[in-house]
């Protein structure tokens, strides 16, 4: 799995310097005299990450754009391609990068080494944050993703997804390798970012324009939950391809096998679940009797995801979908979204933090081409998502280009691709770049273009009323 790595680097430090806290003889001078100074980088860390999402999630719902997006700018705004408050040093940044580290530098009296050693060890510990963040996203995606409504839009939502998911996938995978000459499996993971639609962003659309029910709506919505299910386990796939570095069709084949039995699994395997982990919450009485039992699951999940080399955010995704369809899904949702709102932003800021600009720079002849394969990422995901609304069969006077803009935004599930791309040192720092601004720029045009879709004269929309009663 992409993230354990550094997840398993990250708390066994935890754990020796945990266990050299209590044992002076196990504990070496350097650990001791360095520990105070790590947790102030880290909680220094933490203001400017959570200023920055604050600032940026508040600029961005005062312009009517969806609160990560400005997280995600905040991110740009404080990391590597403008005040280097929060770098890391898998992005390529040394500790003299770091405004952070200057702070604790001039504060302490540090010699250079000291400050390589903290500024490493702060930056896994703020990436184990970030890591656990994106787990526990994925489960809230999952808990908020209700398959009673899936099974309501039917066939035609599951066509639009699976050719959102196609199109843009393949068109995006042979345009990088056959006119940029990327690398396969990078290419293959820029494919893949391409393929996840955001149901928040698309359903809060289409709540405030009154077309949340309508035919389009539901279809939208539907194929939108069903691209996260598919797109997930697209990431799986490729995050596991990528620590091989080959291309092994049996393996690919192992993979989606595995993961979709994973995923239908659980979900059938949830209804018998269902009723113990109802009972055990009811049977509990001290605090977190709800909550806690629901992140065992989630993150014994995880731990299986990742044990038959799939990501441990299927699993957590998986955990969600099972623990929708208990009796304590509302009051769940309540209880989790605290602890998302505590750890998610760390997630969305970091991402933002470790994307380098400064590689777009069009003055830098080096950096066209990034832009070029900005530009064309961003092609193929319009496109790509737009042509779904001609994928419709049987349903007269349905408005197409509706459900094909409706399918564009790529928004958080975008960024989990950008995130653990970069993390495991597939994706170099042009194409991580060039996803990210695809995500922002699909994220931007959406919301307007999807307004403008629905617009309609009165005589188009009596027409389509009347088509409505006679199909």
């Amino acid at each position: 799995m992409i993230f354990s790595e550094p997840i398993v680097n990250s708390f066994t430090w935890l754990n020796s310097f945990t266990v050299g806290l209590q044992s002076p003889l196990i504990a070496t001078t350097t650990e001791a005299e360095y520990a105070p100074i790590v947790l102030t980088g880290v909680l220094l860390s933490l203001v400017v990450i959570y200023l920055a999402s604050k600032i940026g999630g508040e600029l961005s719902r005062m312009i009517d754009l969806p609160p990560v997006l400005g997280e995600l700018i905040g991110g740009v705004v404080v990391g590597a391609s403008a005040l280097h408050l929060v770098v890391f040093p898998d992005s390529g940044a040394a500790g003299s990068d770091s405004i952070i580290m200057t702070i604790l530098q001039f504060i302490n009296n540090l010699t250079p080494d000291a400050v390589t050693s903290i500024f490493q060890t702060q930056s896994e510990v703020v990436s184990v944050l970030a890591e656990l963040g994106v787990i526990i996203l994925l489960f809230e995606i999952g808990l908020e993703s209700d398959l009673k409504e899936l099974q309501k839009v039917g066939y035609q939502a599951t066509i639009v997804a699976c050719v959102g998911v196609a199109v843009p996938f393949a068109a995006g995978t042979a345009g990088l390798i056959l006119l940029f000459h990327a690398p396969v499996i990078p290419a293959i993971f820029a494919g893949a970012a391409l393929t996840a639609t955001s149901i928040g962003i698309t359903s809060k659309v289409l709540s405030e324009i009154g077309q949340l029910k309508s035919r389009e709506g539901q279809i939208i919505v539907g194929a939108a939950v069903i691209d996260d299910i598919l797109g997930i386990i697209v990431l799986a796939v490729v995050a596991s391809l990528a620590k091989t570095g080959e291309v092994d069709i049996f393996n690919v084949i192992y993979l989606i096998v595995s993961a979709t039995v994973f995923l239908i699994g659980s979900i059938l395997l949830g209804k018998y679940f269902n009723q113990s982990f109802v009972a055990i919450a009811n049977k509990l009485q001290t605090r977190g009797n709800l909550i806690i039992p629901a992140f065992i699951f989630a993150f014994f999940m995880a731990f299986l995801g990742n044990a038959i080399h799939l990501e441990a955010i299927l699993g957590a995704f998986a955990a969600g979908l099972v623990l929708d369809e208990t009796d304590k899904r509302k009051e769940l949702d309540e209880q989790v979204k605290p602890i998302a709102d505590i750890l998610v932003p760390i997630f969305f800021v970091t991402v933002g933090a470790k994307v380098d600009l400064g590689v777009l720079n069009p003055l830098v002849p080096g950096n066209r081409e990034g832009l070029i394969i900005a530009t064309f990422l961003m092609v193929v995901a319009i496109i790509g998502k737009v042509v779904t609304g001609w994928s419709i069969f049987g349903q007269a006077g349905i408005n197409r280009l509706a459900v094909g803009v409706g399918m564009i935004p790529r928004g958080e599930v975008g960024l989990v691709f950008a995130g653990i791309g970069a993390a495991s040192g597939t994706l170099n720092k042009p194409l991580q770049a060039a996803i990210v601004i695809m995500v922002i720029l699909t994220t931007f045009v959406a919301p307007p273009l999807l307004r403008f879709a629905f617009k309609q004269s009165p005589e188009e929309k009596e027409s389509l009323e009347e088509a409505n009663v006679i199909g």
